[in-house]
């Protein structure tokens, strides 16, 4: 690995830095195993939350592909494009922002325990179709974002709580905007590899893994938007 000095601010972000120069180096260079979670946070100084976070976000982008038991490899060295704009948030919008997907975080992955529980054949056609629209509209930003929320809206509606879809709708109308910054900030491969694995899981009537990797889409989120604010 080429030096590299951690600072304790903006920790996933400088960890994501660390990676992309690495890669983009020559450091770890296609078709590479890069270190282990262990090995990153021992010569980083960093929490392994911040490396695991750092990590997803490569392999949301399809640039690292971690194999159970085998580890973390490099699949392409294509970095750039997604980690543009990665500061790009002012420290207004990322206190706003930051609220609502902690208010998100403690409702919505529990919201989808309760509907891969209660999930029917018709509302899981229903979830695909709201995927394949995701998929349909990348490049599309404001249809792109719309088709994200009614996602999140189905897994709610699902849930068979009448007031956790009321409140996720009001979240959802009143905080539009922060969706889209986050598209901006993000880009579209993060939330369709996060929504692919949640519809899997409900599809499978995995209700455990659903909650799972809808808490990690959301807690990834927060670990990657740290900045001082």
């Amino acid at each position: 690995m080429s030096p590299y000095h951690i600072e304790k601010v903006n920790v996933t972000n400088q960890v994501v830095s660390f990676i992309q120069s690495n890669i983009e180096d020559g450091t770890w260079p296609v078709g590479s195993k890069i270190p282990s979670e262990n090995q990153l946070t021992e010569a980083l100084g960093v929490s392994r939350p911040s490396i695991r976070a750092a990590i997803r976000h490569f392999v949301g982008l399809g640039v690292l592909d971690s194999i159970h038991g085998k580890g973390t490899f490099v699949i392409s060295d294509q970095v750039a494009p997604g980690t543009q704009g990665i500061s790009r948030f002012t420290s207004a919008d990322f206190q706003d922002i930051k609220k609502v997907l902690e208010f998100r975080w403690l409702i919505e992955p529990e919201a989808c325990y309760m509907a891969t529980q209660a999930a029917d054949p018709e509302m899981i056609h229903h979830l695909h179709h709201l995927l394949d629209r995701m998929m349909d509209e990348v490049g599309n930003q404001e249809a792109f974002v719309q088709a994200d929320i009614d996602f999140h809206l189905e897994l709610c509606r699902a849930s068979g709580n009448p007031l956790i879809l009321k409140c996720m709708e009001m979240v959802y109308t009143e905080n539009r905007n922060d969706f889209t910054l986050i598209n901006d900030q993000f880009g579209y491969k993060d939330g369709i590899y996060y929504h692919t694995l949640i519809y899997k899981a409900v599809e499978e009537a995995n209700a455990e893994l659903a909650r799972d990797y809808m808490q990690e889409h959301l807690r990834q989120a927060l670990d990657r938007m740290e900045i001082e604010p």
